[in-house]
């Protein structure tokens, strides 16, 4: 089952990143970053990542938006401030409609949630480092199969957050 590491909002976290990175690098097919690192786009702890600016990420060789496929599955990743995903998701699900992207990652508003819009799933791992409507920093992963989708939500220490983790069939 293919499976998909999304993070966000770090806000200058290295260590955390790199132990991300070494729980996972042989457990998954794809590592994202949804923006607001705050650490240069070729830093270490950045190696390995499809990555985008976030709104508190200066270095000019960021994309503020990448598609990625992974796997077979098409990916629309941003931060999020261009599409004003504090006010609504819509913005951000539209365009990456427009793409034929099925999967949306996006961070900024620190808020932990996957939500289902028509044929598309959008995911916001919320923060590992400010969290926002909870205590628990947290990252996701996606894993999925024909049709059914699961995202999980963990601590950095790798315990899951139950109360947030869901399945999807699109």
């Amino acid at each position: 089952m293919p499976t998909v590491l999304i993070t966000s909002d770090s806000h200058g976290f290295k260590d955390e990143l790199k132990k991300l990175k070494e729980r996972y690098k042989e457990k998954v097919d794809g590592m994202i970053h949804c923006g607001d690192s705050e650490l240069d786009f070729n830093h270490p702890a950045m190696e390995g990542f499809y990555k985008v600016a976030g709104n508190c990420d200066y270095d000019p060789e960021y994309e503020e938006e990448l598609m990625i496929d992974i796997k077979g599955l098409r990916f629309f990743i941003a931060h999020g401030h261009r599409h004003n995903v504090k006010i609504t998701l819509d913005p951000i699900a539209y365009h990456a409609e427009e793409e034929q992207a099925t999967i949306v990652c996006h961070g900024h508003s620190h808020l932990a949630h996957a939500t289902k819009i028509g044929n598309q799933l959008v995911i916001n791992p919320g923060s590992i480092r400010l969290p926002r409507g909870r205590r628990e920093e947290t990252y996701a992963i996606l894993s999925w199969g024909n049709t059914a989708y699961s995202v999980t939500f963990y601590q950095l220490n790798g315990k899951e957050v139950k109360s947030l983790s869901q399945q999807f069939i699109l």
